[in-house]
């Protein structure tokens, strides 16, 4: 499903015109965004959770160079779904 689908769906769902559920959809991600850049966890009870996770640093190989190189630690965001959700897709 894409951002697309998904304006469709809410639009047909609530009546409301597609141009509002798009700029309400688009408002929603970029304050997900806007919160995880900023280090913050967002929690949606009974959907999930976007968190930053944080990677330790390791070494990886080139194998088309053989090479080893350092990959240093880094955060990524991630997404955990809540249990009830999680059983529901199950």
């Amino acid at each position: 499903m894409t951002k697309a689908d998904i304006i469709n769906e809410v639009a047909k769902s609530t009546g409301i015109e597609k141009i509002k559920v798009q700029s309400v959809v688009e408002g929603f991600m970029d304050s997900v965004k806007t919160s995880l850049i900023k280090g913050e966890n967002v929690y949606l009870r009974g959907f999930g959770s976007f968190v930053i996770k944080t990677r330790a640093k390791k070494t990886a190989r080139n194998i088309s160079k053989n090479v080893t190189m350092l990959i240093p630690a880094h955060k990524i965001p991630s997404f955990k779904a809540s249990k009830a959700f999680a059983e529901k897709v199950r």
